[in-house]
């Protein structure tokens, strides 16, 4: 497969694929890197799409730098996104975990032809909810601390609980995807649903699926919800 790295608005970006006229953006999750796009690039491509993948700050080849935040992430995709767009006809979104919900602060306005979403974080109120009470943090201490680490990985912020509740998804309009594993404790699965009905999704519920796909049988499950939704 052929593969390049370009530079896009400043940001350096994986191209993977022959020259097409239809294009995936692949934005990934927490603890992913712009790689991950070379396993869905292998189906893509044979279907007729180039495939375009970038590191997240603080992750892969930038994990130097700082940044993986909204106020930092959306906007850069947003510059991405403009800076491609005249080379192609056609964009579509490929997008895992909190990437998705990336992707969706960032593309709201602007419809896609295809979205297909793993383990998408469709709430990111509820999901800091979820990590303040897995911490017996309330709103008062985090406002006041600013800035509280918990001992499952994750530092709970106070800019970040703002700006979570001041931007939540409130209008999707693209044709979207979702695969959900039954066993994910990150995102409820009322709240994939409730995003599911509310915007037409369609829904794909792997069982014994976590929040990560890693083992060989959710693999392959990924594998083949791809090929079937891709386009």
């Amino acid at each position: 497969m052929k593969r390049e790295t370009i530079e896009i608005g400043g940001t350096p970006v994986l191209l993977l694929g022959e020259k097409t006229e239809k294009c995936y953006l692949f934005v990934h999750g927490q603890g992913g890197s712009r790689e991950e796009a070379a396993a869905f690039a292998e189906i893509a491509c044979e279907k007729g799409w180039q495939v375009l993948s970038l590191d997240l700050p603080q992750h892969g080849e930038r994990k130097d730098e700082p940044g993986f935040d909204p106020w930092h992430i959306v906007p850069e995709l947003r510059r991405i996104m403009d800076g491609v767009r005249p080379q192609y006809r056609r964009f579509a979104l490929r997008a895992n975990s909190i990437g998705a919900w990336f992707a969706m602060l960032a593309f709201e306005d602007q419809p896609l032809e295809r979205c297909l979403f793993v383990s998408a974080v469709v709430d990111m109120n509820r999901l800091i909810d979820t990590m303040m009470g897995w911490a017996g943090v309330t709103p008062q201490q985090l406002e006041s601390a600013r800035f509280i680490p918990t001992d499952f990985g994750q530092t709970l912020s106070w800019e970040y609980f703002l700006y979570a509740k001041e931007h939540p998804v409130t209008e999707w309009k693209s044709p979207t995807f979702l695969l959900y594993g039954e066993n994910d404790e990150m995102v409820k699965r009322r709240d994939i649903e409730n995003f599911a009905r509310k915007f037409g999704c369609g829904l794909t519920v792997t069982a014994g699926g976590e929040h990560w796909f890693h083992t060989p049988p959710q693999l392959e499950a990924l594998k083949r919800w791809e090929q079937e939704n891709l386009d």
